[in-house]
């Protein structure tokens, strides 16, 4: 039995820069892993995936963490303890395959970006420039930040809100995320909450990904907020992984 920590993913940047001929955009954007995470229980002689605190995940084949240990070629019982908000933009499910691949040795980060763009980075934890359709990483110095996040009590289809930007003629985010606009487009509501953040900490919050989640710099104390903190590579996982 092994219990491993599954970090958030935080984009800290995102811009939009093409299209490939699949259909899949192109990225270049910053991406931190944060210590805002879910708890991972593993038991390599049992079978199944059990969830807790997020019981709108879906438990088939389809889940992301299924999917990598039929990627590492691993059979175990699994159980999440969720933290981070599923449809948050906090890349959850991708952390959770990462820990399950990197528990199984494996470290292939382009074969991982296959079952999910965002599984690359995770694998690779700490910080990174993230480019190409989320596969191609660039590590970068650990430097220590601690953000307040607001999520809202909905999340945001990452599929959809590709498309509404594709809908809309690409348009360009004018705070550091190209995905905003469409973001916005698509779900009006989460304006209410980028305002409530902007109150709190008196600055303009960015958009975590393709949303929902708002963040800002610094810790600022409220109900409705998580202050989380960077954390580097390999944070959460044992000396030893097996």
């Amino acid at each position: 039995m092994t219990v491993l920590l599954s970090p958030a993913k935080l984009t800290v940047s995102l811009r939009m820069v093409g299209l490939r001929d699949d259909g899949y955009h192109l990225i270049d954007a910053e991406m931190v892993s944060l210590d805002l995470c879910d708890r991972i229980t593993i038991d390599p002689g049992g079978d199944g995936l059990e969830i807790v605190g997020a019981p709108e995940v879906e438990l088939g084949p389809s889940n992301l963490v299924a999917q990598a240990l039929n990627l590492a070629g691993r059979t175990a019982h699994v159980a999440l303890e969720k933290s981070i908000p599923p449809g948050a933009g906090l890349g959850g499910g991708s952390s959770n395959a990462a820990t399950v691949l990197r528990w199984a040795g494996y470290d292939n980060i382009e074969e991982a970006a296959s079952i999910g763009a965002d599984v690359a980075f995770c694998l690779a934890g700490g910080r990174a420039r993230v480019t190409g359709i989320g596969e191609k990483l660039e590590p970068l110095d650990f430097v220590p930040r601690t953000f307040t996040l607001l999520t809202p009590p909905f999340g945001c289809s990452t599929p959809e809100v590709y498309r509404t930007w594709d809908d809309m003629g690409g348009p360009r985010g004018d705070h550091g995320n190209d995905l905003e606009p469409a973001a916005l487009a698509l779900v009006p509501e989460m304006a209410t909450y980028r305002d409530r953040l902007a109150e709190i900490a008196n600055t303009r919050p960015h958009l975590a990904g393709s949303g929902s989640t708002w963040f800002v710099e610094g810790a600022f104390e409220a109900d409705d907020c998580v202050i989380a903190a960077t954390v580097p590579a390999g944070w959460g996982m044992p000396d030893s992984q097996q």
